[in-house]
């Protein structure tokens, strides 16, 4: 199954921030991965919206924009003008989150949804039908360098059948390693997104990690 590699921008080095997007372009990265915190859903400040514009003038790979934000319908047309393919937010933080969802894609923008480790299927499976990615967060919202929460793989495989059904991509985030990828790709999950774990702060070349990662033959 073809592995799609989201770097998770947060991680990159924004003192060469344009550098490290051709870097990871040329290196075969599938979807640049913003987080934008707002220090209130999440106890933590987290990339703006001038580092979304910095990125989209610098790749023609889709761009996503996870909103780690309170009230995210204020913010669909703030990012939407900024040129991402895909939104994701977070079903606590909106009471009317279909509505946020049809505009997310009124706008040509893929919706999606994040769910916290906490999260319970039960709650988000109306929304299924009417998103194009879900990403499962395997670590708490906020910060990284956490570690992988184990018990998360149970709600990965019961939300496969979702996933055929419906069409959906199942993309994972939080403390992704080249291990966590490969075990998490033989369950279905399509996406990662990738931080310390497994791209960035290495010895070896972005184009040597990602080649080795969806060959899955990085260690």
């Amino acid at each position: 199954m073809n592995k799609l590699i989201c770097p998770s921008m947060m991680c990159a080095n924004l003192d060469k921030l344009k550098d490290e997007i051709l870097e990871l372009e040329e290196a075969g990265a599938d979807i640049f991965h913003i987080d934008v915190m707002d220090g209130s859903f999440v106890p933590n400040y987290a990339l703006g919206l001038e580092d979304v514009k910095c990125i989209r003038r610098n790749t023609d790979k889709p761009v996503d924009v996870h909103l780690m934000v309170d009230h995210p319908d204020t913010a669909v047309d703030i990012f939407g003008k900024a040129g991402v393919d895909i939104m994701y937010i977070h079903p606590e933080t909106d009471r009317h989150i279909a509505r946020t969802l049809g505009k997310i894609k009124e706008r040509g923008i893929s919706p999606g949804i994040a769910i916290n480790p906490g999260t319970s299927i039960d709650a988000i499976r109306e929304l299924l039908p009417i998103i194009d990615y879900l990403m499962v967060m395997t670590v708490n919202p906020g910060f990284a360098g956490q570690k992988f929460l184990e018990f998360v793989n149970d709600k990965i495989k019961r939300l496969i059948p979702y996933k055929t059904r419906f069409g959906f991509k199942i993309m994972a985030d939080g403390a992704i390693s080249p291990q966590k990828i490969q075990e998490l790709s033989d369950l279905g999950v399509d996406g990662f997104i990738l931080g310390t774990s497994a791209l960035f702060g290495k010895e070896e070349s972005y184009k040597e990690i990602i080649t080795g990662l969806k060959k899955g033959e990085a260690k």
